[in-house]
């Protein structure tokens, strides 16, 4: 008789204690320590799904302190030479690996590598983590929030991935409207648009941010990394986005998982191999009701201090 093999929690984090009074960075708005307060005590819902761990990714959310006080999102200029999202604009990330503790180890390692982002957790510290997102190469890539609170750090770009780095105010991910209304490539163009596009199980809305610097050729926010980052400021800042984030009828993000797990032979083939058997995996049908009470921005975040 075979002995079930123990499987490790790709999901366990170490959340260090936060003194920016002490750390060297400019002073906080009163809404900027608010949303890391949000983040800091947010816990994403217990997973009811098992993914294969080859299928697993993660990226890193990575904030910093504007000058103003105003948080800030990390973004980077995939190179052009890659073979797959050429020249998108995208979060450090990539998929998890074998020698990887855990997924916030995959997304620190990833960062390290791609721009050079200090893996120490005292000088990049822990905020949180998020439920699972689905990408179009079906990967289930999960968000790791930190905070740089060294303003002094330099990135270290990794020329064959990373063309450029750049940032972007985290809040405006909530706006419809352009942070820098008065800059003349933004008077022409909306900030903010989205496509609804066909899935198995129905519309699904695909938000695009434009950054202002489409002249020099930076991509928009675009699809996974836009749906990643509005979740994010949805739950730091306490409030729902200014516009309508979802398709009519569209599927929660758990049900999507669901049904990929279930029905696509790239997950199928994976979740077999490590002893997975996609068919006993919970119906999709029966996700959507806690994942869309979890969307409520009053169910999402904390009221301790910092």
């Amino acid at each position: 008789m075979k002995t079930a093999t123990k499987r490790s929690n790709l999901l366990k984090f170490h959340r260090p204690r936060l003194h920016l009074n002490e750390a060297p960075i400019p002073t906080l708005k009163p809404e900027s320590k608010q949303c890391l307060q949000n983040l800091l005590y947010y816990r994403p819902p217990v997973p009811r799904i098992e993914y294969p761990k080859s299928r697993c990714a993660a990226v890193l959310v990575a904030l910093f302190i504007g000058r103003m006080g105003d948080l800030y999102v990390l973004l980077s200029r995939r190179a052009s030479t890659l073979r797959t999202y050429a020249g998108d604009t995208s979060l450090p990330g990539g998929k998890w690996e074998p020698q990887d503790r855990t997924i916030e180890w995959t997304a620190r390692r990833e960062a390290f590598e791609e721009i050079g982002l200090p893996q120490d957790p005292k000088k990049v510290p822990l905020l949180c983590f998020f439920e699972p997102f689905l990408a179009g190469n079906q990967l289930v890539v999960t968000p790791v929030v930190v905070l740089i609170l060294d303003n002094t750090l330099r990135p270290i770009l990794n020329a064959p991935e990373v063309a450029s780095l750049f940032s972007h105010p985290l809040s405006a991910l909530l706006h419809s409207e352009s942070p820098w209304p008065n800059e003349p490539e933004m008077l022409e163009v909306e900030y903010h648009t989205y496509n609804d596009t066909d899935g198995p199980q129905g519309k699904v809305r695909l938000h695009r941010f434009l950054t202002g610097r489409e002249a020099g050729g930076t991509k928009p926010i675009f699809g996974l990394t836009a749906a990643m980052l509005i979740r994010v400021a949805t739950v730091g800042y306490g409030r729902e986005p200014d516009f309508e984030l979802y398709a009519p009828g569209q599927p929660t993000l758990e049900q999507r998982l669901a049904h990929a797990l279930k029905h696509h032979p790239v997950f199928r083939k994976a979740a077999r191999r490590e002893g997975i058997d996609p068919d006993k995996g919970p119906d999709p049908d029966s996700l959507g009701i806690r994942a869309r009470r979890r969307s409520k921005v009053e169910d999402s975040v904390g009221r301790s201090r910092l």
